[in-house]
């Protein structure tokens, strides 16, 4: 029997709670399925830095790189926003560059039972399937220089947005190829009007796109693109972008849906993938048992459906939520929609585990 071993990082915030409830879920995979799941903890952003004094300790880096796959919760809150030369957002950015998972993949869909969850109309939403493909571990997030500090008798600060070729041509060959396996259709947005760096992605790509000529590739303007997301969301299939933009847009994209803990995401590489939700800590209602779990659970079905090969058990997953939705139970935040029943995150994670575990397709 082979055994699949998971890397759990809980993180801080909510990250804890929903991880907690996508961890009962693989109990019942374990269960329903016969398979060999190994789980080891690691800690990492603002709880690394008050156990370990740092945000991302070598344990966790190790721990890591030995499994088959990462599951992470989410990082931050205010007790660590102080800090000066650690946060628990530079744990993250680190693991995702040592790890190199420049891809981050983000899908938004809409589930029929929750299409009028989304403050657009019906009509507009009903279909929406597309996938934002965001270059994870170059751009301006680590772009050198960066800081803070005083020019003629003033503070200014500034950061970096810069690219390799190299880099721009491996994250285009992964969001051509996604697009072959959906609709076909690839549309780059970029700001390439006043951007030196967006105007090396548009030649780089173009080269890329000689190699995928049953792909349909156009470009939009950021600005563009972030309007016609809310006029026209069913026009896009898969959305590639850069670090900054592709944060900016995943997030609109998720509003689709009528709310961002309903989306899960995956970061993938050569070696290493690392799955979580696409949702922040949320220390306003950390602890309070009002977290939604099933982006964190969705996004446990996007691992195993790309680093293990195993759709039956994604589509199980993916077929239990829509299940509970279909029969009007709900989570806080989306508790206005048509809700018969609603769950706290730990009840909530209780009856997706027991739907999975009663699965039958």
């Amino acid at each position: 029997m082979e055994t699949y071993n998971i890397a759990i990082l809980k993180g801080d915030g909510i990250g804890v709670e929903v991880t907690n409830q996508s961890l009962k879920v693989l109990d019942s995979i374990r269960k329903k399925f016969g398979i060999d799941i190994q789980t080891q903890e690691y800690l990492i952003g603002g709880i690394a830095i008050d156990t370990f004094g740092e945000s991302l300790p070598e344990d966790t880096i190790r721990g890591c790189k030995d499994s088959d796959a990462i599951l992470f919760g989410a990082i931050g809150g205010p007790k660590w926003d102080t800090l000066k030369h650690d946060s628990p957002e530079k744990g993250l950015l680190a693991l995702r560059k040592t790890l190199q998972v420049y891809a981050n993949i983000r899908p938004a869909f809409v589930f029929p039972s929750l299409i009028n969850a989304s403050t657009l109309k019906p009509e507009i939403i009903s279909g929406v399937d597309l996938v934002v493909v965001r270059e994870l571990i170059s751009g301006i997030y680590f772009g050198k220089p960066r800081g803070i500090e005083i020019r003629n008798g003033e503070r200014v600060g500034f950061n970096t947005m810069i690219y390799t070729e190299s880099e721009i041509t491996r994250i285009a060959h992964y969001a051509f190829s996604l697009a072959k396996k959906r609709r076909k259709q690839l549309c780059v947005v970029d700001k390439a009007n006043v951007l030196e760096v967006s105007k090396l992605w548009r030649e780089v790509i173009n080269e890329v796109a000689k190699q995928y000529s049953d792909i349909l590739l156009s470009y939009q303007y950021v600005d563009n693109a972030s309007m016609q997301l809310i006029r026209n969301p069913k026009n896009f299939d898969v959305i590639l972008t850069n670090n900054l933009f592709g944060d900016i847009l995943s997030d609109e994209a998720s509003q689709l849906t009528g709310s961002i803990g309903l989306l899960p995401s995956a970061s993938i590489g050569e070696k290493y993938a690392l799955y979580e939700p696409i949702h922040g800590s949320a220390p306003d209602i950390a602890g309070q048992d009002k977290a939604n779990p099933m982006a964190s659970i969705l996004s446990l079905a996007m691992m195993f459906e790309n680093s293990f090969g195993l759709t039956e058990i994604a589509r199980c997953i993916r077929d239990s939520i829509n299940h509970i939705l279909e029969m009007g139970i709900r989570s806080q935040d989306i508790s206005h929609f048509d809700a018969k029943e609603i769950l706290g995150c730990n009840a909530l994670g209780d009856r997706i585990a027991k739907e999975v575990l009663e699965y039958n397709e």
